[in-house]
């Protein structure tokens, strides 16, 4: 996709972004709160699934000694 393809995708976007703006008026900090607290609320949740794996996967390794001790 060229440059002016590029351009024409945010014209549209930037255009959109306006008329959501103008409609929602002073409704919009909390639909953008929501929206920002929504998409953190999922990374936390897949962050905290990945951490699980890799604690579960240090488990089954041999020799891991069936525990993951603290290194005090």
């Amino acid at each position: 996709m060229g440059t002016l393809g590029r351009f024409l995708i945010y014209l549209v976007i930037a255009v959109c972004v306006i008329l959501m703006a103008v409609i929602l008026g002073d409704s919009g900090p909390w639909y953008f709160a929501w929206l920002v607290g929504s998409v953190m609320i999922v990374l936390i949740a897949a962050a905290g699934g990945a951490l699980l794996d890799t604690q579960e996967g240090a488990r089954a390794q041999p020799g891991a000694g069936g525990s993951i001790r603290s290194s005090r």
